[in-house]
């Protein structure tokens, strides 16, 4: 970083990094930038969001946990790190916590029961989306369609009489 005429030039969009809208419960993937001998290259760390801390303000924090070969690995990623390359969430679970530590106590199992059960959740889509209405059957045509069910079924019956 470097100060220029007053101003502070970051190497990281604060604009785009505020606007990330990502929230305890989050499965998320944070693609990190890695210089090796040279070059860079993208590392992946994908888990759950078990904490956010100081919002979206210069320090703020969020720690992500993932599980892999049954050995629980938590890492406390900088919002504004020039390291991070995106941010992507990859599904997103309602829950009631801001910080979710008893999840590390928690098997592997549960977590995912819980997590699996809430994500059926349907965001609501706006209103100017609204699917057509599908065509509906008069009471006519029902009343039909049951009559012939049930002269199917006598017939059935009578079959079985007769056998």
């Amino acid at each position: 970083m470097a100060i220029t005429q007053n101003y502070l030039i970051s190497p990281v969009d604060v604009a785009q990094r505020r606007a990330v809208d990502i929230r305890p419960g989050d499965t998320v993937r944070v693609y990190l930038k890695i210089q090796e001998k040279g070059k860079t290259r993208l590392q992946l760390f994908e888990g759950l969001i078990i904490a956010r801390k100081h919002g979206t303000e210069p320090g703020g924090t969020f720690t992500v946990r993932k599980v892999a070969s049954g050995v629980g690995t938590e890492k406390i990623f900088p919002l504004y790190s020039p390291i991070i390359d995106k941010i992507e969430v990859v599904k997103r679970s309602p829950v009631r916590r801001s910080k979710l530590y008893y999840i590390r106590d928690k098997a592997a199992k549960e977590i995912r029961k819980k997590m699996r059960s809430l994500s059926g959740f349907v965001w609501e889509q706006p209103a100017d989306t609204e699917a057509p209405a599908e065509p509906t059957e008069t009471p006519e045509e029902v009343l039909e369609e049951v009559k012939e069910e049930k002269t199917e079924e006598i017939q059935e019956a009578e079959n079985k009489k007769e056998e």
